[in-house]
């Protein structure tokens, strides 16, 4: 028998190439997208119902559509479509995160939830591991905003799990989501013309590929045990290997804008009211130190690697939206020029 699955934020690019490419897997019978927009993209066929999971209604929705699997995927940093500022956008983050667990706990024949979080739960401070893994201790992260989220949304989670012990409970923590079609803030920040920096400070980033977010999730809807699935628990989903932002801006040929660290917040709340998507106080101070990963609990579980590394998934995004003002192969050897006078000197 085939499973019924929901799948939330149906409006959101991921989560429309999500509900079409479970229509595609033959261990589900039914997908039914749900969001409080209507979708601008095809859902494949899929169902859609218009349903915002702030409310009490959601419950509804479950119950008649006999749902046994629910794929959470409206946890973002930034607005929909629809627009709203940060509290909109904390409150569809976790009291729609707090209402949707609330009514799957009501639902009798659900068998498991997904929940797509972030490895921003880990923060970004100077004092940090060089390398967090998915039994790092969490502490809530400083500044607050869409970390802090995280944080309370997988509070949630585990209380949910708790309640819930015969429900099977899966949380993939994705780095940075990029590729041709991305949405997410820093596919925004790196579509910029010219990249606002913080002076001083050169980042390590970590990517996962569209098309791997998308296979992990999928892996975590089957069934424990059978072919290509992993079993419930706590995943870090990242491709291999660390990108500098440096590195970043050079292949995208991207000219950067170097800020002072206390000016940085400041800076990026002016561009940010300028409508420059991308570009916020939040986001500047996430660039200051950055965050890596481990990966091989997930690793373990798949049997290998994700198909795509951290500086594939960014080629294939730059491949879309480079070169910048400046060819990439000008601005590599300028950088490399200095770099080399300053060796000298």
């Amino acid at each position: 028998m085939g499973k019924t699955v929901l799948v939330t934020g149906a409006a959101r690019q991921l989560s429309g190439r999500f509900v079409r490419h479970l229509r595609a897997d033959p261990g589900v019978d039914r997908v039914i997208g749900v969001d409080s927009r209507s979708p601008a993209h095809p859902l494949g066929g899929a169902e859609f119902v218009r349903a915002d999971i702030r409310q009490p209604s959601i419950v509804t929705v479950l119950a008649e559509h006999a749902v046994d699997t629910v794929v959470h995927l409206d946890v973002h940093g930034t607005p929909g479509p629809g627009g709203g500022g940060r509290a909109a956008v904390k409150e569809v983050n976790v009291l729609g995160t707090l209402q949707l667990l609330g009514a799957c706990q009501k639902v009798p024949g659900l068998r498991a939830v997904v929940v797509k979080s972030s490895t921003q739960i880990y923060g970004t401070a100077a004092r940090d591991p060089a390398v967090f893994t998915e039994t790092t201790r969490l502490r809530a992260p400083a500044g607050g905003g869409f970390p802090q989220d995280v944080v309370e949304i997988e509070g949630y989670v585990r209380g949910f799990a708790r309640r819930c012990p015969d429900v099977r409970v899966t949380v993939l923590r994705c780095a940075h989501v990029l590729g041709p079609g991305a949405d997410s803030r820093l596919a925004a920040y790196f579509r910029l013309p010219v990249l606002p920096t913080v002076l001083g400070y050169d980042p390590r980033l970590q990517f996962a590929h569209e098309d791997d977010v998308l296979d992990v999730l999928a892996r975590a809807v089957r069934e424990p045990g059978g072919p290509d699935a992993i079993d419930p628990g706590v995943y870090n989903v990242a491709g291999d290997g660390v990108l500098l932002l440096s590195q970043a801006a050079r292949r995208l040929g991207r000219p950067t804008l170097p800020v002072a660290r206390p000016f940085a917040p400041w800076v990026g709340s002016a561009f940010g009211a300028l409508g420059l998507r991308g570009v916020s106080a939040e986001q500047l101070t996430s660039l200051v130190h950055g965050r890596v990963v481990r990966t091989a609990r997930l690793r373990e579980a798949m049997g290998g690697p994700l198909a795509y590394t951290t500086a594939e998934t960014f080629a294939a995004f730059a491949a879309v939206h480079g070169p910048g003002l400046l060819p990439p192969e000008g601005v590599a050897g300028a950088v490399d020029r200095i770099e080399e006078v300053l060796r000298r000197g």
